[in-house]
């Protein structure tokens, strides 16, 4: 069990899709560490951008192999989570300070 929430939050992903569902379904992409469940990510969520959440879904992904030259290695297996905002609540903006 986590106890910090800036530790199980690690960053937003930032991509086509994310960008459509937070216009969309107001829900956003966060990596998350990955052993985090949905408990701890909703009220870490909660804590840090003091928004209410509705639900949280979260996906595991595998890391692939990738080479360089006769080195074979690994990207590091991650977790993702979508996490739906409740109706009313302000949306989080990621570039606020630009």
């Amino acid at each position: 069990m986590i106890k910090d929430p800036y530790k199980i939050i690690l960053r937003p992903v930032i991509t086509e899709k994310s960008t459509f569902l937070k216009d969309k379904n107001r829900e956003i992409c966060l990596e998350v560490h990955p052993k985090a469940n949905k408990a701890e990510i909703k009220k870490s969520v909660e804590l840090i951008f003091k928004v209410k959440v509705e639900k949280v879904h979260v996906i595991s992904k595998k890391g692939k192999t990738r080479r360089v030259g006769r080195n074979v290695g690994r990207t590091k297996d991650w977790k993702k989570a979508y996490v739906k905002l409740k109706e009313g609540e302000k949306m989080i903006e990621y570039f606020e300070a630009v």
